[in-house]
């Protein structure tokens, strides 16, 4: 819906005759001083003119308006014409003499009316220039945004059409079953019963011929036979063969409810997380009304300047070397405030030093090899006791507290957002089932992110996690093989699998510039990936004299700081210029 426009706006570029008697020509000039319209020729005229030469001629756009004309409620024979400062009410020249205004200071009304239409013109050139074609451009995508949610509902009717199916097929297949097994069942005991059947048929012609023996005895005129046959055991009549009633089988209903079968078909899920803000291009001409503060302005222009002067180097060139005392693995690294760095072994030594390697705290934790540390915006150390099932900060005066507590789950890696200071926790349940949490400054959950839009199941072991400047969330998973990338509302993007069969995805951070930087296990090299996912290049290779990198993250100059395993050396590299 388009904003209304009034039939003739007062700037409307439509074709004005001059306003001078008999002149038909068109109007191109205005005469500040006559409030008069008029040509070219006219206005060389007027200004040639000994009493008019003196006056304001402008272009008929830049004209002052011409106030209307209202006569004073207090003295009806006069036109108001003046603006009392004070009161700020308009009055006429003989208001000026009166007990209410005298002393006052007077404006003439014109010149203010001219003001108020002029500001009135700025308005409508924003509105016309700025606030509609951005609020059109809002309305195109918003409908790009009905289009894809549009499609993403249908994609979920799809799956869980197929899901559906899927289950039919599989209760198709059971009922099979469980009828082949009542056929069988059945066909026993039948048989069964058709066995006590003959037995009671051979019964009865046993009984049969037995009478006819005994009729036979009857009509014998030997007295003597029949006394024997009487005698014989023979003749004595067998006992009823003995049957049984057959013992029907008993079928017991399934015992399920309406969610079981919900269960079944896969679950559909908002994501918690606060809507994003649709963008709003700023409007040039406000930029002195919005002035950003002069840190934040100050912190813009940096990351601008260095996104446009930063890129990838033909080569990678070693700074410095860094010790890091006591250890024989460094396996992660966490990079806090004023040059200090803390570094974790394979035995849950999580050690804080300074740029020259001096150590100046030590802690023992129940982490290994997993990055299961991360300094925050405000200089804070948070660590994830798996063990405990918590997180734990320790404040720059060393004290130790316990932050958040993940319940059922076992917290493994852990990232605090560069961007607004959340907390990303990747987490690990049953040693099969895997998610990552958000949390926000506070410790406040306010996302998790467990499936994708199918149902399935992103995460195994999250053992590394870091933010891409865009939002994304970026996980190394050392039992999917892959690093495992989702969008900010928890939107599954790709998942990067190596060049070859057997990555194994270990250190992880992202610079500047979006790229994502991983070690692999497998083949000791760290990988460089474009943000969307495209390998770029391998920073770090054995050829290249680099062993077993495990660790990676990024200084506030744009440095490569890379942790082995089987050493206690930290090597800083340079791969932007």
């Amino acid at each position: 819906m388009e904003l209304s426009k009034s039939p003739v706006p007062p700037d409307a570029q439509h074709y004005l005759v001059c306003g001078i008697e008999d002149c038909e020509k068109n109007c191109q000039f205005y005469c500040n001083d006559c409030h008069q319209p008029m040509c070219e020729q006219c206005r060389d005229e007027h200004q040639k003119n000994k009493k008019s030469k003196n006056h304001e001629v402008v272009h008929y756009k830049q004209r002052k308006r011409q106030i209307p004309v209202e006569k004073c409620k207090i003295h009806p024979t006069k036109d108001i014409d003046l603006l009392c400062e004070k009161c700020q009410i308009p009055i006429c020249s003989k208001c000026t003499a009166t007990k209410e205004h005298r002393g006052h200071v007077f404006t003439d009304l014109e010149i203010v009316f001219a003001e108020k239409c002029s500001l009135c013109h700025v308005e409508i050139a924003k509105i016309r220039n700025y606030f509609e074609p951005t609020s059109q451009d809002l309305k195109t995508v918003i409908a790009e945004d009905v289009t894809k949610i549009k499609k993403t509902m249908e994609d979920i009717r799809t799956s869980m059409k197929a899901e559906a199916e899927s289950v039919k097929k599989l209760v198709d297949t059971v009922t099979s079953e469980k009828m082949e097994q009542v056929n069988k069942i059945e066909q026993s005991l039948l048989e069964t019963l058709s066995g006590q059947n003959k037995k009671i048929d051979d019964y009865i012609n046993y009984l049969n011929d037995l009478i006819k023996t005994f009729y036979c005895y009857l009509s014998s005129s030997d007295i003597d036979n029949l006394t024997f046959a009487l005698k014989s055991e023979n003749l004595m009549i067998q006992p009823i063969p003995e049957t049984f009633k057959p013992v029907p089988p008993v079928f017991t209903a399934g015992q399920y409810i309406k969610e079981d079968i919900a269960k079944l078909l896969g679950r559909i899920t908002v994501p918690n997380t606060k809507p994003e803000n649709r963008k709003i291009k700023p409007m040039e001409t406000a930029s002195t009304h919005l002035k950003p503060t002069e840190k934040q302005g100050k912190q813009d222009r940096e990351k601008s300047d260095v996104k446009q002067t930063l890129s990838l180097s033909s080569s990678v060139t070693k700074v410095r070397e860094y010790t890091v005392p006591g250890f024989y693995h460094v396996l992660h690294i966490s990079l806090g405030k004023s040059g200090r760095l803390w570094f974790s072994d394979l035995f849950g030594n999580l050690v804080q030093t300074d740029l020259q390697g001096n150590q100046i705290q030590k802690i023992k934790t129940s982490g290994r090899d997993e990055g299961y540390h991360t300094v925050t915006q405000d200089g804070d150390l948070i660590y994830t006791d798996k063990q405990n099932k918590v997180i734990n900060r320790i404040t720059p005066d060393n004290t130790i507290t316990e932050f958040i507590k993940t319940g059922g789950w076992i917290p493994l890696s852990i990232h605090s957002s560069h961007i607004n200071g959340d907390i990303l926790v990747g987490m690990i349940k049953d040693d099969k089932e895997g998610k990552i949490t958000r949390y926000n400054k506070t410790g406040t959950e306010i996302q998790n992110i467990q499936s994708d839009n199918k149902g399935q199941g992103l995460y195994r072991c999250a053992y590394y996690i870091t933010e891409n400047i865009n939002g994304d969330v970026c996980v190394s998973d050392i039992d999917k093989h892959a690093v495992v990338v989702v969008d900010k509302s928890g939107q599954h993007r790709f998942s990067y699998r190596g060049q070859r069969s057997g990555f194994i995805p270990y250190g992880i951070c992202t610079d500047v510039l979006g790229h994502i930087l991983v070690c692999d296990v497998n083949s000791d090299t760290v990988h460089l990936l474009h943000q969307d996912g495209q390998l770029l290049s391998q920073l770090q290779t054995p050829q290249q004299g680099v062993e077993r990198p495990r660790s990676v993250c990024l200084d506030d100059e744009n440095n490569l700081w890379v942790g082995h395993c089987y050493t206690n050396t930290v090597t800083v590299y340079k791969y932007l210029q």
